[in-house]
């Protein structure tokens, strides 16, 4: 996998590596995604086990050194929309469905605003479009929608999902 846009961000020291999941990601991810969500939007622990054993391929992980610094994960099926339902059940992953779904990107928070999380999202695109996805999507806060505009994705308006009690939006990018 491409990371050399890690030093372009100025990241130019120390033991970079961007690679898929797998369970022995397990601690690192759960952390990680911890420090970056609310409790109530926060996936478990036994979640992210089952999702890395379901599709560890659709996780994209960035560690500095043995430190996971972010990381994007999703799972791919037939289904044009995305569902708390698939949050949930990780066997409803099909790896050839057309749609990527994203169900999160996390970057801890020390590292944050540096253009990592855009460069993370900008490889998982280029992955699925390398996978010959039909597009990738995710629901987001209504103040991200703005980011991910401006990586491409459209918005499609109020989701179904009440995960976390929030509201949330639909976004997509078709290729």
């Amino acid at each position: 996998m491409n990371s050399s846009w890690l030093k372009e961000l100025g990241f130019t020291e120390g033991n970079w590596s961007l690679r898929k999941g797998s369970i022995e990601d397990l601690v690192a991810v759960s952390d990680v995604e911890k420090e970056c969500f609310p409790p109530l939007e926060a996936a478990t622990e036994e979640s992210f086990r089952e999702r890395l054993k379901f599709y560890g391929n659709h996780f994209l992980l960035l560690y500095k050194g043995d430190q996971l610094i972010s990381f994007v994960d999703g799972f791919c099926t037939k289904e044009e929309n995305l569902t708390d339902l698939m949050y949930e059940d990780a066997s409803l992953h099909d790896e050839e469905g057309s749609w990527q779904m994203i169900f999160g990107v996390n970057t801890v928070p020390a590292y944050q605003r540096r253009g990592i999380a855009s460069k993370m999202l900008e490889e998982f695109i280029r992955m699925a479009k390398e996978e010959g996805r039909e597009g990738l999507v995710l629901t987001c806060k209504k103040e991200k929608i703005p980011f991910y505009s401006r990586l491409g994705f459209s918005l499609e308006g109020l989701s179904d999902s009440v995960h976390g009690n929030v509201e949330w939006y639909q976004m997509r990018l078709k290729f």
